[in-house]
């Protein structure tokens, strides 16, 4: 069921939004060279605590998962996508790193997601980055009063495509509100003009995630949460959450 909000429920959403952009500002900041992963777990554990909200991801148990999320943020390293569980891996030169973090504040969540490398950069893992960033702004664009879920799914999947990427299978956006995954769905490649009618109060995340290989299918490590390509070519991940409004779409995980 489709859940509409009311502005001041949008405005409780935006202060849980802002303690995601809070943790994620902290974590980027924090990484460099010889930093390990459960480093930066600590660093958004902190400043989510500090803001008197809860991680939405620790201890987080859908039904298609054998076991509990056990940390705080995804961290997903190179060739993986999404749901990366930090270790003591520590971050080398060279890097493309996702980092993806939800947080509960008064019962309303946010849930937002960022990509960057660590020390020398590889020139196509910029441009992966800055394609991911785009599709992820294109599809903010087309979520309108009016439109469809399927004008944001076409948005995102048109620049991916353009730009000879692939798109992780099955996997996307979906509704957030007082659980960190609500209806409806939101497909990161699809035909536009189909699909659930957007409407003002609707509160969706967007999330794009591109595959540099061209390739959509992915694998599942043996921990039952990270998702990597099949490939083994790199990934990057990009998310926020936005409320439709009656002027347009507004981004309530934004700094």
């Amino acid at each position: 069921m489709i859940e509409l909000k009311s502005p001041t429920e949008i405005a409780a959403l935006r202060e849980a939004g802002r303690v995601v952009a809070r943790a994620l500002a902290a974590v980027r900041a924090h990484a460099d060279l010889g930093v390990s992963l459960l480093e930066l777990d600590e660093i958004a554990a902190t400043v989510i605590a500090d803001a008197g909200a809860v991680p939405s991801f620790l201890h987080y148990q859908p039904n298609s998962a054998m076991t509990p999320y056990p940390a705080v943020i995804c961290a997903s390293v190179n060739d993986a996508v999404v749901h990366g569980i930090p270790t003591d891996y520590r971050l080398a030169d060279g890097d493309l790193v996702s980092i993806d973090a939800g947080a509960h504040l008064d019962g309303w969540c946010g849930d937002s997601a960022i990509s960057f490398t660590v020390g020398v950069p590889r020139p196509a893992d910029l441009a992966l980055i800055e394609a991911t960033d785009r599709a992820l702004a294109a599809g903010i664009a087309a979520a309108r009063p009016g439109a469809k879920v399927g004008d944001i799914a076409n948005a995102v999947g048109s620049v991916a495509r353009a730009r000879g990427y692939g798109i992780m299978a099955d996997h996307g956006g979906h509704g957030v509100g007082r659980a960190m995954h609500e209806d409806p769905s939101i497909p990161n490649e699809g035909r536009p003009g189909r699909g659930v009618r957007l409407q003002p109060g609707l509160v969706i995340a967007i999330e794009p995630m591109l595959i540099a290989g061209g390739r959509d299918a992915y694998r599942t490590d043996r921990d039952g949460w990270t998702l990597r390509t099949r490939d083994g070519s790199r990934a990057a991940h990009a998310e926020h959450t936005i409320a439709v409004t009656p002027t347009g779409p507004i981004i309530l995980t934004a700094p």
